[in-house]
């Protein structure tokens, strides 16, 4: 699964340490989102997506392969 999370949290100014903190997760976990090493829950996207006041689908995009 691709993401943007990147491009939003620049376009927001936050770091992942910022974006972590906003979401209580640990910044290993954005990190690993933001790499495509973990998809994160459905309640996680939710939050992520309200943050950034985009759609989910705006912000996570399945691949062929998923």
């Amino acid at each position: 699964m691709k993401n943007s999370i990147k491009v939003e949290r620049a376009r927001l100014d936050m770091t992942q340490q910022d974006l972590a903190d906003a979401l209580e997760v640990s910044r290993q976990t954005i990190n690993a989102i933001e790499k495509g090493k973990f998809n994160p829950s459905t309640i996680l996207a939710l939050k992520i997506s309200a943050l950034f006041g985009k759609p989910v689908n705006d912000i996570f995009e399945l691949e062929p392969e998923d």
